[in-house]
């Protein structure tokens, strides 16, 4: 049975980041890049964002070392570096780096049994030692959390919804949802007592 559930896990954060990645397709350099929340949430940032989070939890965490060099995350970064693509930072690259992050998490996923010990040192002593089920369940939390955040960018750039090309939803006319939002909006007047 835990093979199963590892399977499992395994299975839905591969669909997570299938999803995040799809998110960038058929759009301009600037639209990947450009920040459209106060926070300047983006969706090559999410992307280069999850790189890091995948090799750090499913490598460093297990002292399996990567190889990849992430200026981003060092101390002397600056706060957010791992969170914007800099001009010099292509999408081909960051995607590239990406996938490579998932290649060695799921070498990681698949060698290591759920119950494994791993040592996170970013997190305070009390919530150490960790299992690889403890952290695969984490990261595919961030993940979906992440690809979440990529599912709003992305619609504020040009409409596109889903988690993946060909989706159901209740209509493609842009009638029909303007006039569900003008629907929304009135009831959430109403419900104010405007």
């Amino acid at each position: 049975m835990p093979g199963m559930h590892k399977s499992d896990l395994h299975s839905y954060l591969r669909a997570a980041r299938e999803s995040l990645v799809w998110k960038l397709d058929g759009l301009a350099e600037y639209d990947v890049r450009r920040p459209l929340t106060p926070t300047g949430t983006n969706l090559l940032g999410l992307v280069k964002h999850l790189a890091g989070v995948e090799l750090g939890y499913f490598g460093d965490c297990f002292d399996r070392p990567h190889g990849e060099s992430l200026p981003w995350i060092e101390k002397a970064a600056e706060d957010n570096a791992d969170m914007w693509a800099t001009p010099d930072e292509s999408r081909e690259q960051i995607v590239a780096l990406y996938r490579r992050a998932w290649a060695h998490a799921d070498a990681t996923i698949e060698e290591l049994s759920l119950d494994a010990a791993g040592h996170v040192a970013w997190w305070p002593a009390d919530r150490n030692p960790v299992t690889l089920h403890r952290i695969l369940v984490h990261v595919l939390s961030e993940t979906n959390r992440h690809a979440g955040h990529a599912d709003i960018v992305r619609e504020l750039i040009d409409g596109a919804v889903g988690r993946r090309s060909g989706d159901v939803l209740p209509s493609d006319e842009a009638s029909w949802w303007e006039e569900y939002r003008g629907r929304l909006e009135r009831a959430a007047r109403q419900a104010q007592g405007a």
